[in-house]
Formats: structure tokens, C-alpha cells, sequence
């Protein structure tokens, strides 16, 4: 098959919350146990070393009604907490056995007591993730929550977690995001050979996958890029901030491009290319994974590290992708990204670097003002 069709089985795949591939992968795996992960970051290597499959739950985009959600929230949340709360109530998560959301905001700790509220029957956790990575017990602290997350699930799900399976399980995920990472680095050299919308199907879809399949499935793509034929076009290379938690609609991603933007880098799907460099499978795998994220995670909005700026890290990232541009794309109610694109507006007018901002939600349906906006500060670049 070649990447058209299986750029089309992506796309089928990632925008299915009826989960196909999660009962599929119970048919396969009888007794199996799947464990829905909420965004930013989750530790799915613990998930997958007791034999369980981790599947990225990123709400219900633009394919749910919300006939339900409402009424538990007020107005002024994120369309992805109220769009997950109604993928529950209509049934849809049936096949997990589990949710796990994390401290990245408010709505998503208080998501989880809703869940847990209102579906007795699965089973939810809350990680605290470490909120002051200079702390000198921050380590400590992360693998000790990341034990008791282990030991809840072994308990209640009734599966083994050993610490050489976590090993094992941490040489999948880093092999997994060693090829994001390769294709990540194809897009910024040749984005006229992978647009962001198909680099973003690939990525949604494999994180709904188990990792031997997404690993397959990211080999293919690799394989298949080289032979792609395409020239460059006179567009505005641009890096993406802000949506690393809700997922723009693809249309608007595609809208984007078509207005004259190539997107070199951005933080789609953020959580699972989360580390900066492999985490250790050596000594105890659990603290590795917690030293990881106190001390080689990604920034972004909702992890604080006051020994590293943010808005400095953007920057930097900004430089290394060969950008003309920022384009932030924080979604509605977002408090975190709208927050700090206070601090990014600051950092990049001090450095004299052009941004334009974009808010969105899930159920965005249609986007020609977005285009008449990028496609007037695309030409505002282009011909200053």
C-alpha cells in the first residue's frame, strides 16, 4: 500500500470515536485491558508493560453532539473536556477499562472526579505530576506517583507490571518517538513533500494504535517519503504554538497551508513526543521515566520549569526550524495557552519575530475568515 492509502486509513482511524481499534485489539487479546490517556503526558510505558494497550483519548472533535456534556459543565471549559465527558455518556469509551487524566489544568482535574462521578464502573486515576521541577525531591515525588498508578491498576485490573517489562516497554515508546522525531525533521527540510495535515493523521492515528503497530506504520511512512514527488512553493514557513492539548480540526490545519503556510514545526499531539532525548531502560525503569520528565521534557504551557523559560524555548525553536513566523493556535477557553501567549507576545516582539494568533474549538466547521486572516499576513510577509 502506498502513503495515499494509508495517509486515507489514517484519517478513518483518527477521527473514529467509536474505537474500532480498541475493540479489534480486545478480540485479539482476550482478558486484555485498555487504559484511555487523557492529554498532555502520560507515563503509557507503566500502561503497556502489565500487558494493557494505552490509546490516546483526544475527545470527541467534530464527529459528537454534545447532547449530555453540557449540563454537567458551565459554558466557559474547553470544548475537549465537555466533547470527553460525552463520548462517555454516549457509550463510546464502554471498551476502556480505564482513564487516566493528569494535573496539566483545573478542568482536567476536576474531569476526572466528574468521571469518576459518573462512571463507577471504570476505573480512574489521577496523576499529580511534579509542579516544581527544581525541587530536589521532584524525582522522588513524580516515581512515587507513578508507583502508585502502577499498583492501582495492577489491583483493580488485576494485571502484573513488572519493572523489566516497564524496561522493555520504555525501549518501544523511545523507538516510537525516535521516528516522530525523523519525521518531524522530513517535514521541516521538505514540507512540500509532507504537509502538517498528513504528518498529523499519521501521528493521531498511531497513538491510537498498539506501539508495534504504530512503529510499523511509521516505518511505511519513512519508507514511502523519499519517492514522493513534489516542488517547493513560494509559501511563509510558520511554527505552530498553543494546541498541544486540544487538537485543531484538520480542516483548519489544511486551511493554513492553503493560504500560503508551510508549518515546519508545532506541538500537535504534544504528550507523545514528549521527551527530548530516550529515556533510560537502565537501573529502576519507573524513577527513569520520572527523571525524564523533571529533567528532559519538552516545554509548553502546562509544565513549569523556572530554570528554563518558556518563552526562550520558543524562541529557540523558533531559530532551529528555519520559521518566518509564529502562529499561535490556542483553543477557546484554553486558560493555560492564552495565559502565556502574554509572555510569547513579549519574547517575540522583543526578538522582532511576526506572529499571528488563531483561536479555535473543536466543532469549528467552517474557516474562510481563518483563510481571508493567513492569507492577509501571509502576503503582509511576503511582500513588506
Amino acid at each position: 500500500m502506498g502513503i495515499e492509502g494509508r495517509l486515507e486509513q489514517c484519517r478513518a482511524l483518527a477521527w473514529d470515536t467509536t474505537f474500532p481499534g480498541v475493540r479489534d485489539w480486545k478480540n485479539r487479546h482476550p482478558g486484555g485491558k485498555a487504559v484511555g490517556v487523557f492529554p498532555v503526558y502520560s507515563p503509557v510505558e507503566i500502561y503497556h508493560a502489565g500487558g494493557m494497550l494505552p490509546v490516546a483519548v483526544f475527545g470527541g472533535g467534530n464527529t459528537v453532539d454534545l447532547s449530555h456534556a453540557d449540563s454537567r459543565f458551565v459554558s466557559f471549559v474547553c470544548s475537549i473536556s465537555k466533547s470527553t465527558l460525552e463520548l462517555g455518556l454516549q457509550g463510546r469509551l464502554k471498551d476502556f477499562d480505564a482513564l487516566v487524566f493528569h494535573s496539566i489544568c483545573d478542568v482536567a482535574r476536576n474531569l476526572s472526579s466528574v468521571f469518576v462521578r459518573n462512571f463507577p464502573e471504570m476505573h480512574v486515576e489521577y496523576i499529580h505530576l511534579a509542579q516544581n521541577p527544581s525541587s530536589r525531591g521532584a524525582v522522588d515525588y513524580l516515581a512515587g506517583e507513578y508507583r502508585r498508578v502502577r499498583d492501582n491498576l495492577a489491583r483493580r485490573l488485576g494485571v502484573s507490571i513488572p519493572d523489566e517489562k516497564v524496561a522493555a516497554s520504555i525501549l518501544a515508546f523511545n523507538a516510537a518517538r525516535a521516528k516522530m522525531r525523523e519525521l518531524y525533521a522530513f517535514r521541516q527540510a521538505h514540507p512540500h513533500l509532507l504537509s502538517t495535515a498528513e504528518l498529523y493523521l499519521v501521528i493521531r492515528a498511531g497513538v491510537m494504535l498498539p506501539i508495534e503497530e504504530m512503529l510499523a506504520l511509521l516505518d511505511e511512512v519513512l519508507a514511502d517519503l523519499p519517492r514522493r514527488a513534489g516542488r517547493p512553493r513560494d509559501r511563509v514557513r510558520v511554527l505552530v504554538e498553543g494546541a498541544f492539548c486540544e487538537q485543531p480540526p484538520l480542516g483548519l490545519l489544511e486551511v493554513i497551508e492553503e493560504a500560503g503556510c508551510y508549518i515546519v514545526d508545532d506541538d500537535l499531539a504534544l504528550g507523545f513526543r514528549w521527551f527530548q532525548e530516550d529515556v533510560s531502560p537502565e537501573g529502576d525503569p519507573i524513577r527513569a521515566l520520572a527523571e525524564a520528565y523533571v529533567q528532559r521534557s519538552v516545554y509548553s504551557s502546562v509544565r513549569h520549569d523556572w530554570r528554563h523559560k518558556r518563552m526562550d524555548a520558543l524562541v529557540e525553536k523558533f531559530r532551529r526550524s528555519g520559521a518566518q513566523a509564529v502562529m499561535f493556535l490556542p483553543a477557546k477557553f484554553c486558560e493555560p495557552a492564552l495565559f502565556d501567549y502574554v509572555l510569547y507576545r513579549q519574547a517575540l516582539e522583543k526578538e522582532g519575530i511576526p506572529h499571528l494568533v488563531v483561536e479555535f474549538e473543536e466543532k469549528m466547521w467552517t474557516f474562510e475568515r481563518t483563510r481571508n486572516e493567513v492569507q492577509t499576513f501571509v502576503e503582509s510577509l511576503l511582500f513588506e
